[in-house]
């Protein structure tokens, strides 16, 4: 708890899905569409984040907004500068390989110098099929045997590994991120939002669920500190976990 505020810390969608299982369809819409909001704003300034991934992406109670989504860690953001290779400026940690090897899309790991960002929706689509399985796309021995699926292997679709029923336009749009070749991809993240509000959904993940499930679970991240700070710096608000913290900036 951010003392003082009332607002309870979030849990990264990695942690989220491995303490409490998948997630019910709609609420997967939900937290899809507000990282496909962070994704288009980033991508028509012409940034894409390379690292879209569920421990980067944090769910939070915020006040009384209730299943906000963030998206975190843009340590490998790099400009899209349509494949101009050494006009390319990036901002990569050293020795990295361009993003984490479960949801690295096939152009990565084959090393195609024009990527642009439609890897991020690549990765997108690996988000939800573990929001709605609890299961990686791919899995392997190590990492290069991971990597070789993603540039190779077809998926299973997420409605064979799973307990839970999926909307079929679910299914569909998240292989459609899943596509092997960019050009199959859908064309935007504001694309992916669009077929998002259109899925049919028995139940929609609604404010008072939200809060039932808010109220019930109130889960803590690993790191507190880090999540407060991403989740409320930009306001220019001073936090205080414990010792008392300054926003940065």
């Amino acid at each position: 708890m951010l003392h003082g505020m009332g607002i309870q810390t979030g849990v990264d969608l990695d942690t989220l899905v491995r303490q409490y299982g998948p997630l019910p369809p709609e609420r997967v819409v939900h937290l899809l569409r507000q990282v496909c909001s962070s994704l288009q704003d980033a991508h028509v300034n012409g940034l894409v984040h390379r690292d879209i991934k569920p421990a980067n992406i944090v769910v939070s109670r915020a006040g009384t907004t209730f299943d906000f989504a963030k998206v975190l860690d843009f340590g490998l953001v790099k400009l899209d500068t349509d494949g101009k290779g050494e006009d390319d400026v990036k901002l990569t940690h050293e020795g990295s390989a361009g993003g984490t090897p479960a949801f690295m899309a096939p152009e990565v790991v084959l090393g195609v110098a024009d990527t642009d960002h439609r890897v991020d929706l690549y990765a997108l689509g690996c988000v939800g099929y573990w929001l709605l399985t609890g299961k990686l796309v791919f899995a392997g021995k190590s990492a290069v045997e991971v990597m070789f699926h993603h540039a190779h292997t077809p998926p299973s679709k997420p409605s064979t590994r799973s307990e839970l029923p999926i909307p079929a336009s679910l299914e569909d749009l998240v292989m459609d991120c899943l596509e092997k070749d960019p050009a199959r991809r859908p064309a935007s993240a504001d694309a992916v939002s669009t077929r998002l509000d259109a899925v049919s959904l028995e139940s929609p993940w609604s404010v008072e669920r939200a809060e039932r499930w808010w109220d019930m679970h109130r889960p803590v991240p690993a790191d507190a500190r880090r999540v407060a700070e991403v989740l409320l710096s930009q306001e220019g608000r001073e936090l205080r976990i414990g010792p008392r913290v300054r926003p940065k900036g």
